[in-house]
């Protein structure tokens, strides 16, 4: 019998209980043994809820009862979900966790520590949602030298883009309806402004250098300042607008971005829209990869965090190899990126702009009173300098 605790009865917690009931039979197929929720922490109590008789309140009865193999970490958050996961681990209980704050925080600290007690920290929810994309890079792509990582690991700022760009509506409609439909949070914050993202890619990153990316040390910028007129840029241009995730290796170290970028129709993640997300991955003999799916919800996170459970009881007592140690990898300077810009200025910079840029094409959307273009390929910081001796831009945005 694998008996699992699920911490936190919210939205990922309670779909994890119903994945697992809903497919009990399979699981237990797969993992070739008989598998029961006998916990259900959190501090409020459900009464009427078909699981009601599981919730309890304190976590030592946990950690105590010598039947729990397997915890599942729903709650979000740095704490209590770090001290509960380190004490888990410590008793040789293996964790699986949704929570990208706490692994990208803690990530190669809470793997050491599960491999100290033979047991396992599973973390392949807190990336791609319900895409399998940790699982594959450990296993499928094994053979493989990853030299590049790129993704809309968002589904909220790609909904709001979304809606910007099919529907014309501007920021702030598109993100309240996000809001509406449960896609966006009250605080959208680490949504919108790439917070979230920045810790997935550093999840991604750190796994394909086997060191620690520190999620704070990576360029990011969110979506705030995409206006309705950038899309009507976009679309006369034949582009739309994603926040991408870049990782990649480079001939003097790592680099990691994530940034609104303008991508054409000839690119894979061109077609993902509404909450969808994919990631993008490219190695040294294989080529490109993409996986695709749901990157966010309630059963597709689920079913994420319950697939590490059914890996988890495959392994008791065993290790699962990731490789992950806690050397601290300097990212290179993201000033250094080159790519090409889309860049607006007011229609009275128009000569300093064509004098401080080498322009490869000019683009008209109908906006009075602005000149459009997009550079050659450059790095941020020529890119600032000529921004100056134009006399400064209404909005830029890069382009791959």
């Amino acid at each position: 019998m694998i008996n699992v605790a699920v911490l936190g009865y919210g939205t990922v917690g309670s779909g994890v209980v119903e994945v697992i009931e809903t497919n009990k039979k399979d699981i237990e197929r797969k993992i070739g043994a008989s598998i029961e929720v006998k916990y259900i922490l959190d501090l409020r109590d459900f009464p009427g809820d078909p699981y009601e008789s599981k919730v309890i309140h304190d976590y030592d009865q946990i950690i105590n009862d010598p039947d729990i193999s397997i915890v599942c970490e729903t709650m979000g958050g740095l704490e209590p979900a770090y001290t509960f996961t380190q004490k888990a681990l410590s008793k040789g209980i293996s964790v699986c966790t949704s929570n990208k704050e706490l692994v990208a925080a803690h990530g190669p600290e809470l793997i050491h520590l599960a491999q100290s007690n033979k047991c396992n920290y599973m973390f392949e929810a807190s990336v791609g949602g319900g895409i399998p994309i940790i699982r594959p890079m450990n296993s499928a792509l094994t053979a493989e030298h990853i030299d590049s990582v790129m993704g809309i690991l968002n589904g909220t700022t790609n909904y709001i883009l979304t809606r910007m760009d099919e529907d014309g509506a501007d920021f702030a409609d598109a993100l309240k309806e996000a809001q509406d439909l449960g896609y966006a949070e009250k605080d959208p914050t680490a949504d919108v402004e790439g917070y979230d993202i920045s810790r997935k890619i550093a999840i991604l990153s750190s796994l394909v250098c086997g060191h620690y990316v520190n999620y704070e040390d990576i360029y990011t910028e969110g979506i705030t300042r995409i206006t309705a007129d950038d899309i009507k840029y976009a679309r006369k241009m034949g582009k739309t607008i994603k926040l991408l995730a870049i990782s990649s290796e480079n001939e003097d170290g790592y680099f990691a971005m994530v940034a609104p970028f303008l991508v054409g129709r000839e690119h894979p993640l061109y077609m993902v829209r509404e909450a969808f997300n994919a990631i993008f991955i490219h190695g040294n003999t294989l080529d490109d990869t993409m996986y695709y799916g749901r990157g966010a919800g309630k059963l597709p996170t689920a079913s994420a965090v319950v697939a590490d459970v059914v890996d988890c009881a495959r392994h008791i007592g065993k290790c699962i190899t990731i490789l992950w140690d806690d050397e601290k990898v300097q990212l290179t300077d993201a000033d250094k990126y080159k790519c090409s810009y889309f860049v607006r200025v007011s229609a009275d910079n128009r000569d300093k702009a064509e004098a401080a840029f080498e322009i490869t094409d000019t683009v008209d959307a109908g906006v009075d009173g602005e000149f459009a273009f997009v550079t050659e390929v450059m790095d941020n910081t020529a890119f600032e300098a000529a921004a100056v001796k134009c006399g400064g831009v209404i909005t830029r945005i890069r382009m791959i």
